[in-house]
């Protein structure tokens, strides 16, 4: 290679990195990214705690990262090279077969373990049980677990061979022979209809058929009659669903997911509070079909609380859910056997269990939540209050 053939590559790529930086630095910041479905880090504060912190240098270098002109083009270009270099997973998620982006999901600690970066401790699965078995104690009313494992612990035999990731049946188990209360079998409802789309493929909630299955393993659990589903008729609302997996993986070359429903609004009353007053609001909100974040489309959304009453099942029971955001799309089957359906979520709503039951005739407590968000949700120590 000739002096002027190197000094003109040098010169190209002092050039392109200016450009880069010059162009970066001029156009405005972003707050959302809607292909990633997540906040974007803003501009560190400077000051001298943030510096000698380590927390300037830490949030420079994620907002230089999150910033860069053509970031989506990049994490694109990423996955790309990960997959033509012969590897199957990007940025925790792994390319599986079917089309289908498989979330890794870690071994979590029975045992609480000290958090990374001086965080308060980290609750291992023993505590967390723990916060169960308080409520239990708390009401007078049968308290039911049931954990939903991930698509890829049921779709095991699409992760690629060799994919490292937790033992999510067996940590289940586990869980469900050493609490106190009742448990539902989620994992074998999902694992019987493996063969079916009881996920999506791009996103890592169930889909509304999942959800149905799901609806039957709780009402067996809790002794009520399970749903038929030839009486229900289906109804695709979207074809062009890419979900929170598609979103985290950088993968741009699989198909689209499709949303389903197969319950109607006909003789429910749904009360959300996505703010400190109540609201009316919707099994299903239509506007939420045209933008990224699809899934919202049932309910709306994550709210700390949400009530849906329902004629179809004027003379059954009332169930108290706390719940992640599974239960959006598993609500419109629960209206089917029960009189009102609550929706409770910890994540933004730290009142008292043991109050909000008396106050309200609830019957039964279902704490339903998906494995990976059992063992990482930190406000679970709501259960015992």
């Amino acid at each position: 290679m000739s002096s002027k053939y190197s000094k003109f590559l040098t010169a190209l790529f002092c050039a392109f990195i200016g450009g880069v930086l010059l162009v970066s630095t001029i156009l405005p910041d972003r707050e959302m990214s809607e292909t990633e479905n997540r906040y974007l880090q803003q501009a560190p504060t400077l000051s001298l705690g943030n510096v000698t912190s380590g927390t300037f240098m830490s949030e420079a270098e994620d907002y230089t990262a999150d910033q860069i002109v053509g970031r989506d083009f990049w994490v694109a270009l990423k996955a790309w090279c990960e997959r033509l270099s012969g590897k199957q997973e990007n940025n925790g998620v792994y390319f599986g077969k079917e089309d289908t982006l498989l979330n890794r999901v870690d071994d979590p600690s029975w045992e609480d373990t000290p958090a990374q970066g001086g965080t308060p401790y980290q609750e291992g699965l023993n505590t967390r049980l723990d916060y169960v078995d308080a409520l239990v104690g708390n009401v007078s009313v049968p308290v039911y677990l049931g954990l939903i494992p991930s698509s890829s612990a049921v779709w095991a035999d699409r992760l690629p061979a060799g994919a490292p990731t937790a033992d999510e049946l067996s940590y289940i188990n586990q869980m469900y022979f050493s609490t106190g209360a009742g448990t539902i079998d989620l994992a074998g409802a999902l694992l019987a209809h493996s063969g079916e789309d009881v996920y999506y493929r791009t996103d890592h909630h169930w889909t509304s058929l999942g959800a149905f299955y799901g609806a039957n393993a709780i009402f067996e659990a809790l002794g009520l009659e399970p749903l038929n589903l030839d009486d229900y008729e289906k109804t695709t609302v979207t074809d062009q669903f890419f979900g929170t997996t598609f979103s985290t993986s950088g993968v741009r070359w699989v198909r689209p997911d499709s949303i389903d429903t197969y319950i109607s609004e006909d003789g429910v009353k749904v009360t959300s509070w996505f703010g400190s007053e109540p609201s009316e609001g919707s099994l299903y909100v239509d506007h939420y079909l045209s933008v990224k974040d699809k899934y919202s489309y049932f309910l709306g959304g994550r709210q700390p609380l949400c009530v849906i009453e329902s004629d179809k099942a004027p003379d059954g029971p009332k169930v108290l859910v706390i719940r992640d955001s599974y239960s959006d799309s598993l609500a419109p089957f629960l209206t089917e056997r029960f009189s009102e359906v609550h929706l409770f979520d910890p994540r933004n709503n730290l009142n008292s269990v043991k109050d909000y039951v008396e106050q309200h005739d609830i019957d039964t407590v279902v704490v339903l939540y998906s494995f990976s968000n059992f063992v990482s949700d930190q406000n679970l120590f709501v259960l015992g209050r």
